[in-house]
């Protein structure tokens, strides 16, 4: 099976930790990995480095070279500029056909989440491409079996139960519902039929270019007149002149809305899987004890609960005595302090230093 991870996201969320030079997948903001390396990490022994393919922006293919050395170069995908992810998965799936078998799984995951259980994570990998081989589905959607009524997250409506396989439960695919309110939340969540969406799925290339002859034939009139050139001299021309002719749309509005249900299943565990876009849900995901604090560098602490605090100065010391749910970060270049109810201010806030004097600082 090959393996794409996409890297290509600026995680303004996560500013001041993910900047535009540097964005979140490549910081060291779990442990001393990046999230793009412990993305790799997961698949690496399972499926060989010639099996697994980066997705990102060209200014950050020097960065994925310096942390993933034992990728291949070939196997790293630039996007020249940013048009969202349908063009992104695109130029991945044109790449992917000079390369894959006729059928041949492929695997779309995403650089910059969590994952606590990965042996759990790599058996639902393995069965993926197991249904996919055996054709009980063209498209298989893997789910996070929910912990609690988390309103910041798609979800998927499980149909009936289809069977097993490797032991494992394996669904209708019902839909898919994206951020719905609190209380509507509670509901799905307290039925019982409904799990996380991670935005992972296992498929062919195949099922997913013949899906954007149909529903996105202009862009795929686009990705076919760049794909011819793969290979060839003419390849990076070629991409930097038609690129910016697609359409900027996410992959979910391009493709997955229209697929036949019938066509998809879902599987779904306790993979221990969290996608932290804000600094408050990375807290949560490191430790989600609201007791607890999550802590780096010379912090002093005494008396507060539920904070992140990360100091990337060696020599300065962090005192926070007291606090409550706040999140402060320290950096060479920005201080942030906010409590985590104020949380998603952050992206709107920086997204306003464009093309101002701050925007260095972004």
């Amino acid at each position: 099976m090959k393996v794409v991870i996409f890297a290509g996201g600026f995680g303004r969320r996560l500013w001041p930790i993910s900047l535009s030079s540097s964005p979140k997948q490549f910081e060291p903001i779990i442990g001393d990995r990046s999230t793009i390396q412990l993305a790799v990490d997961r698949v690496w022994e399972q499926f060989g480095g010639e099996n697994i393919f980066i997705s990102t922006n060209e200014r950050y293919a020097d960065i994925i070279r310096h942390q993933l050395p034992m990728v291949p170069d070939d196997n790293v995908i630039g996007e020249p500029m940013r048009r969202d992810l349908a063009a992104a998965v695109g130029l991945a799936m044109i790449h992917l056909q000079q390369v894959s078998r006729p059928g041949e799984p492929v695997a779309i995951l995403w650089g910059d989440n969590y994952m606590k259980e990965v042996d759990t994570f790599r058996s639902v990998m393995a069965t993926a491409e197991q249904v996919i081989q055996d054709k009980k589905a063209k498209i298989v959607f893997m789910g996070e079996t929910p912990r609690f009524a988390n309103a910041n997250l798609g979800w998927i409506d499980l149909g009936e139960q289809r069977g097993q396989n490797n032991g494992r439960p394996f669904y209708n695919f019902g839909g898919l519902t994206y951020r719905p309110p609190q209380d509507q939340c509670d509901e799905m969540f307290a039925a019982g039929n409904f799990v996380w969406n991670t935005g992972y799925f296992v498929t062919s290339v195949d099922y997913i270019t013949a899906a954007y002859q149909k529903f996105m034939p202009e862009m795929w009139q686009i990705l076919d007149e760049i794909g011819r050139t793969i290979g060839h001299e003419a390849y990076q021309s070629t991409l930097n002149r038609l690129y910016p002719q697609m359409e900027s749309i996410s992959f979910d509005d391009a493709i997955l809305t229209h697929l036949n249900n019938e066509d998809a299943g879902v599987l779904h565990a306790p993979m221990g899987w969290s996608d932290p876009g804000t600094l408050y849900a990375l807290k949560e995901s490191i430790d989600p004890d609201p007791s607890q604090n999550v802590n780096r560098g010379l912090v002093i602490d005494n008396d507060s609960s539920d904070c992140l605090i990360y100091n990337y100065e060696s020599d300065k010391l962090i005192v926070a005595p007291g606090l409550e749910g706040f999140i402060i970060v320290n950096t060479p270049q920005s201080i942030l302090v906010v409590h985590k109810d104020n949380i998603r201010q952050v992206k709107e806030i920086v997204e306003g230093f464009s093309g101002s004097d701050l925007e260095r600082y972004s």
